[in-house]
């Protein structure tokens, strides 16, 4: 008999993620939906295909709800609508996407040192 309380994953919590992505739910919000915290999420993600790709499915379902409240709420269909605050909810939320950020790296090849060369010329002042 195996050591611990035993789990509380059922399959059906993956139509629960998903539920919850729909609503704009970030992980934290689809744990609470699960009645488990996010570490116990995780752990479920890592045993679990299917629950793995429930909550990327979730998680990719709570970025198109956030852009379509975006999208209402531009052309007014928002009352008290604050792009300032929408534009920094999408860049916190969904960096990979929604990031401005441009990163520049100053490294030569494999990642290693930019090779210089310093050469020396010695002129004849004479010539």
């Amino acid at each position: 008999m195996p050591a611990g309380r035993p789990t509380k994953y059922d399959p059906a919590m993956c139509a629960i993620v998903i539920a919850a992505g729909e609503e704009g739910e970030t992980l934290a919000g689809m744990a609470e939906a699960c009645d488990v915290d996010r570490e116990t999420i995780n752990n479920w993600m890592a045993a679990n295909p299917e629950f793995s790709r429930a909550v990327k499915r979730g998680l990719q379902r709570a970025q198109v709800w956030w852009e379509r409240q975006g999208k209402i709420g531009t052309f007014g269909g928002v009352d008290g609508f604050n792009a300032t605050s929408y534009i920094f909810q999408m860049k916190n939320r969904f960096r990979a996407d929604w990031n401005d950020t441009l990163k520049s790296e100053h490294s030569g090849p494999d990642g290693g040192a930019i090779p210089v060369e310093i050469k020396r010329t010695i002129i004849d002042p004479k010539a």
